[in-house]
This record gives structure tokens, C-alpha cells and sequence, in this order.
């Protein structure tokens, strides 16, 4: 995650402190309950009318080693005018069955702008159970991988910036894990893909051999 700071440290702090994000959505692969973005921006809403603040969200986009990728902006103007500039990326899975071109785009905005909001605002989803975009992002990680891997073979004059890694939390494990024994993913790839804690890796693979 990329961040650009110009801060007025009242403003920025005061509402990362009093904010509350309810996870008032269910996950429906784990049934687990989740924040996704627009949860966070409703809760937000208030907190910059009081400080006299304001939030900005777009998008841009780039293509990666022949992969569609999101870049989430969010930016934070407070009662000043200085700005805080957060930004995440999300990959896009073209061919999601079931899925047009703009649902897949939509999604990975979504997922993207909800990323780029915890970093601004310091909401810790380590303990959060991700929403069905977390579905779309492993698949896409999974297709990712081989043509990743060609692509670096290639001779290249300039460094290309690494794909973002996100922590998953223990409810994604599980997730993970399952998705694993069914043949619809491999370890190798998750540990590539996501940041992996050993406490984390050691359950997955003890799990997964189980």
C-alpha cells in the first residue's frame, strides 16, 4: 500500500480514534460476519462532518504481467486543506464464470477501496472474516501465478513494481485450507500470493496433510 502524507495530525487522529466500523455483513462461504467498504463509510460519514473533513474514492488502473489491476485512491482532505493519499491494488479475474467484464472490475474496486480505507483510517481486519471478494482475489491469485512467472523469465530494463501481499485472517485460513483439499488451490501458490504467519503456516500444513 502506497501512501502519500501531508497530515493536519488532529484531524486524521481524532477520527481514527473515535471511528467504528461494524461488521454488518455475512461472508457466504464461511458464514462469518464482515466490514466491507461501504460499512466504513457510513461510519465515517459522520466523523468528517464533525471535523470538518472530507474523503474522496477513485480508481485507476494498470495492466501486470498481462492482469487487470485496480488501484483504490482514497483521499483525505482535512479541516486545513493538507491531503493524506492511501492507495491498494486488487487484481481483476477477466473470465470470472458467471460474471461480466464491469461485475469484475466492480468487485475488485470494492475490495480495493475497502483496503485502501484501512489504511487510512487504521482498521485492523487481521481478525476479520473478508467478504466474497476474498473468493474472487484467491482464484485470480491462483490464474496469476504461471503467467507471473513467465513474464519474469523475460529480460526487462526497468523494475516492475511486486503485486501487493495482504495478511489473511484466521477465518481466510480456514477458507484457504478448504478450498486446498479440494483441489481448487495449492499451498505453494496461498504462500506466494499472501503473507502467511508461521503460526498460520504451520495449521495449514498440518491440516492440509491431515
Amino acid at each position: 500500500m502506497n501512501a502519500q502524507v501531508e497530515i493536519c495530525l488532529d484531524d486524521l487522529v481524532a477520527i481514527q480514534h473515535e471511528l467504528k466500523a461494524p461488521k454488518d455483513k455475512t461472508n457466504t462461504f464461511g458464514k462469518y460476519k464482515y466490514r466491507s467498504c461501504e460499512s466504513i463509510l457510513e461510519a465515517v460519514k459522520p466523523l468528517l462532518h464533525k471535523y470538518g473533513c472530507k474523503l474522496t474514492l477513485s480508481d485507476d488502473s494498470k495492466e501486470m504481467c498481462g492482469i487487470p489491476v485496480v488501484i483504490a485512491i482514497a483521499t483525505f482532505i482535512d479541516s486545513k486543506g493538507n491531503q493524506t493519499v492511501v492507495k491498494a491494488e486488487a487484481g481483476v479475474e477477466i473470465n470470472k464464470k458467471g460474471m461480466d467484464v464491469a461485475q469484475t472490475f466492480g468487485a475488485s474496486s470494492s475490495y480495493a477501496r475497502k483496503y485502501a480505507l484501512n489504511g487510512l483510517f487504521l482498521i485492523d481486519d487481521t481478525k476479520d472474516a473478508d467478504s466474497n471478494e476474498f473468493h474472487n482475489q484467491y482464484q485470480a491469485q491462483q490464474n496469476q501465478q504461471p503467467r507471473q512467472q513467465q513474464a519474469y523469465q523475460q529480460p526487462r530494463q526497468q523494475q516492475v513494481q511486486q503485486p501487493q501481499k495482504h495478511a489473511l485472517s484466521d477465518a481466510q485460513v480456514t477458507s484457504a485450507i478448504a478450498k486446498i483439499k479440494a483441489g481448487s488451490g495449492t499451498k505453494e501458490a496461498l504462500y506466494k500470493a499472501y503473507i502467511i504467519t508461521d503460526e498460520q503456516k504451520q495449521r495449514i500444513e498440518s491440516e492440509v496433510a491431515a
